[in-house]
């Protein structure tokens, strides 16, 4: 074989080239680590400058964290403007007497804050016992109703006849008079209607028999409600409430909105104030329906007995002596004349006798 031949001479040479490509690949990878290296390194040595420099601030921001805990800094200037707890405890400190009582500004300022909510829990404590009951029962109705809704509230609270006999439901004639519907102008009428006339009713007649007048009115409106088909009758209570004040001094002249009207004749206006209101005659039925049923407890309680018909709406004794503190007086009363009557009497002795 001559050397001589192309393709034996070209042989030498492939395997030179191919040894040189080898080396360059070699070098180019030794040049990548040593890159990679370098990047090592610098990205560590700048980690560990910010450690130092972090290690370097650490006393300053210690000392701020001791400023705002009010610990003890030395660096601290007297004119100093910066607000830390100790210095804030220092103007509580200073809101005081040397005495340690507090000084009429701050007492004034806190009296002011309370106010308002002791003024309203007052007001509450200071009503009758059962128109407190009843306001109270209106509020956690009406609370009731916004978490469940409209829909949830008639299937719930509403008056249905089939269900409080059948499914002995028996809460729904009490719910069904204290639902005012949802928070409104229409319901803070309602609500304070219902504390003017409740009150005047239970300080009139007494709490006995305001409970009696209650209950009975529960009775007939849950019989005519089932009639009429009507769900809730709230606005009818205050109705019969107002008719049976109304008719105890009919004549008598009261300021209504801006008329000066009689007595009697206000359950009428409150039944045309909400037909106006709502512009729909259907509004005047619950007031229709209220107003009969008081005229009911008005006539069988004042005008039955004095035609000679016996009064059968009268308070039980137990509701009186427990409710009524007047009859608790009078009973106290009555008890201790009878234990000085009961007494027997001695002879006794003359004076100056032997």
């Amino acid at each position: 074989i001559s050397l001589s031949h192309p393709s034996v001479a070209c042989l030498p040479t492939s395997g030179l080239c191919w040894k040189a490509n080898r080396a360059n690949t070699k070098m180019m990878i030794k040049s990548q680590r040593s890159r990679r290296v370098f990047l090592k390194i610098l990205v560590v040595t700048y980690m560990a400058m910010v450690c130092c420099e972090a290690s370097v601030k650490t006393p300053s921001t210690n000392l701020a964290a001791l400023s705002t805990r009010g610990g003890a800094n030395s660096r601290r200037k007297k004119g100093s403007k910066v607000a830390t707890l100790s210095s804030s405890s220092d103007n509580a400190k200073s809101n005081k007497t040397a005495t340690g009582k507090k000084k009429v500004g701050s007492a004034a300022k806190a009296a002011e804050k309370k106010d308002g909510l002791s003024s309203a829990m007052q007001k509450y404590h200071s009503m009758l016992p059962l128109t407190r009951v009843y306001i109270t029962v209106v509020g956690i109705v009406t609370l009731l109703g916004l978490i469940v809704g409209d829909e949830g509230a008639q299937m719930l609270m509403a008056f249905d006849m089939n269900r409080v006999l059948h499914g002995l439901e028996l809460w729904r004639p009490f719910t069904a008079a204290a639902f005012l519907g949802p928070p409104s102008i229409g319901w803070l009428m309602n609500g304070y209607y219902l504390f003017e006339y409740g009150s005047s009713l239970e300080r009139a007649y007494g709490s006995a028999q305001f409970l009696l007048f209650l209950l009975g009115q529960i009775f007939l409106l849950s019989w005519l409600s089932g009639i009429f088909a009507q769900p809730f009758f709230g606005s009818s209570m205050i109705t019969a409430m107002l008719h049976v004040l109304s008719r105890s001094m009919p004549n008598q002249k009261v300021k209504w909105l801006i008329f000066t009207v009689p007595y009697w004749s206000l359950p009428y206006g409150l039944m045309a104030s909400d037909v106006l209101q709502s512009q729909s005659p259907a509004s005047a039925l619950p007031h229709i329906i209220g107003i009969l049923t008081g005229h009911f407890y008005h006539f069988h309680k004042f005008i039955w007995p004095k035609v000679g018909g016996e009064d059968w709406l009268v308070a039980p004794e137990f509701l009186s002596k427990r409710l009524d503190a007047d009859a608790k007086r009078d009973l106290a009363k009555e008890t201790i004349s009878n234990a000085l009557k009961g007494r027997k009497k001695g002879k006794g002795r003359k004076l100056g006798g032997n």
